[in-house]
């Protein structure tokens, strides 16, 4: 018998889908289908993180600045969200590519 994906999963998977094609590069931090997820997507003026380490929690993204000033790391936060994989990518989604 053939296990299917929950609904949840299905929605992950498409939005993962979305992101890729909103500018995003993924790839695997460890060996397996099960490891973290990271993908980065960068402009010119910022960079985008998502973090995806299991389905329901522990996943975040953030978006920081570039800038060539010496300042602290959080001065250059813009944007940052955390909670389950269908949530932040979510949020990121809806992050404009160049804003």
């Amino acid at each position: 018998m053939e296990a299917t994906d929950s609904p949840d999963l299905v929605i992950a998977k498409q939005l993962l889908g979305h992101a890729k094609l909103s500018g995003f590069t993924f790839q695997r931090t460890a060996p397996g289908v099960d490891a973290p997820l990271v993908g980065y997507r960068v402009g010119d003026d910022w960079i985008d993180m998502i973090h995806i380490e299991g389905f329901s929690r522990d996943c975040f993204a953030w978006r920081k600045r570039i800038s060539s000033l010496i300042v602290s790391e959080d001065a250059l936060m813009q944007r940052r969200v955390e909670g389950g994989a269908v949530d932040v990518l979510n949020e990121v989604l809806t992050w404009e590519p160049g804003s």
